[in-house]
């Protein structure tokens, strides 16, 4: 924040700005200021060390501090357009004298890396400490400190898919909360009841990416584009939506255990979907039937 953020208002360096960089500092940058400022007060830092001799107690400061936390999610949901921009202007001489004014063997981007880094550091800390703690006092809260922090990491996963949705008309954002995203063969029928379902179990699926939404289930097909020799990026390019105050659900297709069926209108449109697992299609049963409901 110190060797590249403030320098960016340094006078004597504007000229070594790039212009695709002009007032574009918080996306480059994110909220890395609330992060810094979040650790720089130190109370977390102060409520993990009084856990050094009772280690039973250092769930409840995740537990504590789950809403400052997602400071975090914020970050990352961010990254993906930090990530173009820094890909467009990286190697600028202005980045080139802030990294050997600073002496930094690394440049800006690995630095940029580390809040993503740490969070999923949490989980792997919290993992281990269950390992050492079989049913003994604190037990329970590491485990709720655990799902807790995989809940941001999910969170944070889920919504760096939804940023590449391409071809929808409205605001995701209005959308309410993403609660599932995923990719599924799906059989589709339109007729207006006349067809026998059955029938349609011959035709080859279509490869479908879901989004679930409190309010609309989104329906799209994924594209992986190479990025000038970076690795493959996926976007999602919207097909169709479903509002969820319409939906109905069929938990079991004859003949598949890992089908279910989403129809719409009184069954005038079939959505025929089948999971990759078993797990993983009851997972969405449940989290459809907990909107439904």
């Amino acid at each position: 924040l110190q060797g590249y953020a403030s320098e960016m208002d340094n006078p004597s360096l504007a000229h070594l700005i790039p212009s695709a960089l002009q007032n574009k500092k918080e996306i480059l940058f994110g909220n890395l200021p609330e992060i810094y400022e979040f650790h720089n007060r130190q109370i977390f830092l102060k409520e993990i060390e009084k856990c050094i001799e009772n280690p039973e107690f250092l769930a409840r400061c995740f537990l504590k501090r789950k809403e400052d936390l997602q400071i975090y999610e914020k970050y990352c949901q961010n990254k993906p357009r930090s990530e173009a921009l820094w890909r467009q202007c990286g190697d600028s001489i202005f980045f080139q004298e802030c990294q050997r004014k600073l002496d930094h063997k690394l440049s800006l981007d690995a630095y940029l890396l580390k809040p993503v880094q740490r969070i999923t550091k949490y989980q792997l800390l919290l993992k281990e400490m269950l390992k050492c703690s079989k049913n003994s006092e604190g037990t329970a809260e590491l485990e709720e400190a655990l799902a807790t922090v995989l809940d941001i990491i999910k969170s944070v996963n889920d919504s760096m898919h939804q940023i590449a949705i391409t071809g929808y008309e409205g605001d995701v954002n209005d959308l309410g909360k993403l609660l599932m995203q995923g990719s599924f063969n799906v059989w589709t029928d339109h007729k207006k009841g006349h067809n026998k379902v059955k029938d349609l179990a011959r035709f080859k699926p279509m490869q479908r990416h879901l989004f679930l939404y409190t309010k609309m289930l989104l329906f799209c097909k994924k594209r992986e584009e190479n990025t000038d020799g970076h690795e493959k990026t996926a976007s999602y390019s919207f097909k169709n939506s479903l509002k969820m105050s319409t939906v109905g659900i069929t938990e079991n297709v004859k003949g598949d255990n890992k089908k279910f069926e989403i129809w719409y209108n009184g069954r005038e449109e079939v959505y025929i979907i089948q999971a990759s697992s078993v797990e993983l299609k009851n997972t969405w049963i449940s989290e459809i039937r907990k909107v439904l409901t």
